[in-house]
């Protein structure tokens, strides 16, 4: 199928394309929905076209938004933590989502479609978070309209331009195709090349959970710090014995503890990112014996959970 060929199949069938290419989109399938957005208000008929792509964009994503807000509810930060292993780069991808959260609350929904990665994981938080469903479904409503409708609106406004680029786009397929594959394929190589620093990073000592627990209870306990963010230690609860802490502040929480000393460092994430990046940070400060603990929270829960 051609360019003409897709060109006519979402003239014919605009509002359709659009909520499917827009939930599939929404429930995390690599499947881009700005450019077929984009393409649908150029070729919109008159205003009663384009309301009815935009109300087809709202509710596909509302729905997708539900489904993500109801699994968060039901398992909580494990599809959090399922979405960031999927990314090519999940080294950071909990902590900040959460502190996105966080930081803007409500609004976080509003804007999450216009953060790259942070529309998926966002509604999950809010059900995890356990936020009213009917705030949440205005807001990821309200984010949803402002996020289809400028696509819809820049692409009635620049129809023209974007019915030529299309024509040309028609005219020069293979090179644009050629060209397309050289940006993704470099867009790849730099994720991959971050995922091998990450996992250079990561070639640390870890502490086991079971060796912890022994170290915990000798009479020179190591230093426990907590990596996890504020909704995550207060829908899971305070780890006995361990200390919060933000890897921008770790001097702040290490306070006068002895150099020579050992801490530990844990997290709630995949790969123990955070808690490998927190112990890093330590040895530059001097503490020779920082280790990440191997598995974070969960590998901690199951460890210290009744026979």
């Amino acid at each position: 199928m051609d360019l003409s060929q897709i060109t006519e199949a979402i003239q014919r069938d605009a509002v359709w394309v659009v909520f499917v290419n827009v939930l599939l989109q929404q429930l995390g399938l690599p499947v881009p929905a700005v450019p077929t957005l984009l393409v649908a208000g150029s070729l919109a008929a008159g205003s009663g076209q384009a309301g009815a792509m935009l109300a087809a964009a709202v509710l596909a994503s509302v729905v997708a938004d539900w489904v993500w807000y109801l699994a968060g509810h039901i398992f909580g930060y494990r599809v959090l933590s399922g979405l960031c292993r999927l990314s090519i780069n999940p080294g950071s991808c909990v902590t900040q989502t959460e502190a996105r959260f966080m930081r803007w609350g409500l609004w976080s929904l509003v804007v999450a479609k216009f953060v790259p990665g942070f529309s998926t994981v966002a509604p999950p938080i809010a059900g995890s978070l356990r936020m009213p469903l009917p705030g949440f479904l205005v807001a990821a409503a309200a984010g949803a309209a402002l996020w289809a409708g400028g696509a819809i609106l820049a692409g009635w406004w620049l129809r023209d331009e974007l019915q030529g680029a299309l024509a040309a786009m028609s005219r020069h397929g293979t090179t644009m195709i050629v060209g397309l594959a050289l940006a993704l394929g470099g867009w790849i190589a730099w994720k991959l090349w971050q995922r091998y620093r990450f996992e250079k990073l990561a070639a640390i000592p870890h502490i086991t959970p079971s060796e912890l627990i022994e170290a915990m209870a000798s009479d020179a306990p190591p230093l426990f710090l907590d990596l996890r963010g504020p909704a995550l230690i207060a829908t899971g609860g305070a780890v006995d014995g361990a200390r919060a802490a933000e890897i921008d502040k770790l001097l702040l929480v290490v306070g006068d503890w002895p150099l020579q000393r050992p801490i530990v460092t844990m997290c709630a994430c995949p790969g123990d990112a955070t808690a490998v990046r927190a112990a890093h940070v330590l040895s530059d400060l001097g503490y020779a014996a920082a280790r990440p603990l191997k598995g974070g929270y969960e590998a901690w829960l199951a460890a210290n959970r009744p026979a």
